[in-house]
């Protein structure tokens, strides 16, 4: 049976006045990073308690500690009548050490696992919102230009960097930009050709 959610859900923020939006919108941000959260399997859960406790300075200081007294066991056993449960070369000890980091290689892996899904999540959410601010940046400046035209005491000169900001990065020029190797983007060729003329 299905746990129910205890997660608030996301605020609609779309009809929210001005002075809400900010906070809805960062309500909404906190809202998702708990829906995330509370999607976590236990056994997910469990092995990033153990990788947090790990992953910290005394477990170096205490491994070296178990390990130094071990061999120090096995080598100064003899001398008192006892049988060395793992003499020289310690068989069992680099037994236990190598499974010992083979489940420690297989944790950190699980967890960067979901922090590299986490990641792509956040990656995916900032571009989409890059582009869309690119959207309204380069829609505020056509409107800046269109009225600086209308302004009937103001000159009406050509601006060729202005006019190449009016459009929008291309997604599709960047991508291509990036697989191709160095070569310039459409879009800031434009623009730094308008910059060239206007200088």
């Amino acid at each position: 049976m299905q746990r129910p959610s205890t997660t608030p859900p996301i605020p609609d923020t779309g009809s929210a006045p001005p002075a809400e939006k900010n906070q809805l919108d960062l309500q909404a941000v906190v809202a998702l990073r708990a829906r995330q959260e509370e999607q976590v399997g236990r056994h997910q859960r469990f092995v990033e308690r153990i990788t947090l406790a790990l992953g910290r300075p005394r477990t170096i200081y205490l491994t070296l500690l178990l390990v130094a007294a071990w061999v120090a066991f096995n080598v100064v056993a003899p001398a008192f009548a006892v049988a060395a449960p793992d003499p020289p070369p310690f068989s069992r000890a680099q037994g236990v050490v190598g499974l010992a980091a083979l489940l420690m290689t297989t944790m950190v892996l699980t967890t960067q696992n979901r922090q590299a899904r986490h990641a792509e999540q956040r990656a995916h959410l900032d571009l989409q919102v890059n582009l869309l601010s690119e959207q309204k940046i380069a829609k505020l400046i056509a409107l800046v230009e269109e009225l600086r035209r209308d302004l009937p005491n103001v000159q009406n000169r050509k601006d060729s960097v202005a006019e190449a900001m009016t459009s929008a990065i291309d997604p599709g020029a960047v991508i291509s930009m990036f697989e191709d190797g160095d070569q310039p983007c459409p879009d800031d060729h434009g623009r730094g050709e308008g910059r060239s003329k206007k200088g």
